[in-house]
C-alpha cells in the first residue's frame, strides 16, 4: 500500500507541475484543505484554481527523502519537495495526509513549509 500512496503522491505532482486542473482535481478528496510555507490556508477548489489558472507556473514538483505510514485507509506521506514555480526553485518539507475511498488515494489534507534556504 505505501508504493500505491507514494504513485498518488507523484501523480498529484505531475498534474500540478503540468497545470493539469481536471488531474488535479481526481487527487485531492472533497475536503481537501493546504497549508503553504506562508501559511496561507486554502480549500480545494481555491488551492486548484491559485495553482493552474493564477499567476503561478509550475514546471515541476519532485518528492525525495519519501517516509510513509499507512493505518487503514488513512496515509501520512512526509518528504522534501522541490519545486520549480515561476522560474525559481523552493525546497522544504511537506506533509500531506492520504485517505482511501472506494479503493482509490485521495489527499486530504497537506502542508509544505518552511523553506530550507540551503
Amino acid at each position: 500500500m505505501t508504493q500505491e500512496v507514494i504513485a498518488a503522491a507523484e501523480a498529484r505532482a505531475a498534474a500540478l507541475a503540468a497545470g493539469d486542473a481536471e488531474a488535479l482535481a481526481l487527487w485531492l478528496h472533497p475536503q481537501f484543505a493546504w497549508t503553504s510555507h506562508l501559511g496561507a490556508t486554502f480549500a480545494r477548489d481555491e488551492y486548484i484554481a491559485r495553482n493552474t489558472s493564477g499567476s503561478l507556473r509550475w514546471s515541476a514538483q519532485t518528492l525525495t527523502d519519501i517516509e510513509v505510514t499507512v493505518v487503514g485507509d488513512t496515509a501520512v506521506l512526509r518528504c522534501v519537495v522541490t519545486d520549480r514555480v515561476n522560474d525559481e526553485v523552493f525546497r522544504m518539507p511537506m506533509t500531506q495526509t492520504w485517505v482511501r475511498e472506494a479503493q482509490r488515494w485521495q489527499c486530504l489534507a497537506g502542508h509544505a513549509g518552511p523553506r530550507i534556504t540551503q
